[in-house]
């Protein structure tokens, strides 16, 4: 898996980010991280997590996970800081009633709205002006699906779906349907006080824009644009964006050895 990302990033579809990105409402950006960097790095990330950050990596039980989490965060504040013309360790957060993280409002007034996904050794993050977005990533374990956690979390119709397709090509599409409806619902900022089979998307695998129907509200599915993403083999992805009229810009995060953030 370690060669397998390695040799993602070199992958044209997603490009190097500008130090100093800017964000419009004609854009949004999806970047990825690569999680498993060497001491010395996630060392210098550590510095600029709030005591907070640190508490919550420290109460993980497995060390890789302690270490993937301190640098998913840690390129979290860089990633925002560079938006923001600030020190990634003056970046700070406000959490919605569900636990959204978002940027209090002294911070480009509000209007920079980001997501964030991380999966095993991959983080991707999300960030548009002065529109929700919402993204989901997972690595797509090798054993067979379970058709009861299908039957139990997917609408009807998307059971259905699963079940007529081969069985060689469910486990894909399963975490298709997985990713889709979790950005879907990551983007909207209510949790899971709208169930998860209250609203169906589309399995299939290259399909741009995903279909969404929602039956809570069907007026809502033209409110949102699901989107399907590939950040490296391996791994199921997608983004949730609101509205329409923009334009998707994917970009790689690389460490630099300095980083100079204009004041």
């Amino acid at each position: 898996m370690r060669r397998q990302m390695t040799d993602e990033r070199s992958a044209g579809a997603w490009g190097i980010a500008p130090a100093r990105p800017r964000a419009s409402a004609e854009e949004v950006h999806v970047w990825r991280a690569f999680l498993d960097l060497p001491p010395h790095r996630v060392e210098k990330l550590a510095r600029t997590l709030s005591s907070d950050e640190v508490r919550r990596a420290e109460h993980l039980f497995f060390s890789v996970d302690r270490l993937r989490f301190t640098v998913a965060r840690g390129v979290l504040r860089i990633i925002l800081g560079s938006y923001l013309g600030i020190p990634p360790d003056e970046v700070a957060f406000a959490y919605g009633p569900h636990g959204k993280p978002a940027l209090p409002p002294e911070f480009d007034e509000g209007r920079l709205h980001f997501n964030v996904a991380h999966s095993l050794g991959l983080a991707l993050y999300a960030v548009a002006r002065d529109r929700e977005v919402g993204v989901d990533v997972e690595w797509m374990r090798p054993q067979p699906v379970s058709r009861s956690v299908a039957a139990r979390f997917f609408a009807p119709i998307e059971v259905e779906r699963l079940a007529a397709l081969p069985e060689e090509s469910q486990g894909e599409a399963f975490y298709r349907c997985w990713t889709r409806k979790e950005a879907y619902i990551k983007a909207r900022g209510e949790g899971l006080s709208l169930p998860l089979d209250q609203f169906d998307v589309s399995l299939a695998a290259d399909e741009r824009p995903v279909r969404l129907r929602t039956y809570h509200s069907p007026a809502d599915a033209e409110r949102w644009r699901l989107w399907a993403l590939q950040p490296a083999p391996g791994y199921a992805a997608a983004l949730a964006v609101e509205g329409s009229g923009w334009r998707l810009r994917r970009w790689t995060w690389v460490p630099v050895r300095r980083r100079v953030i204009a004041r």
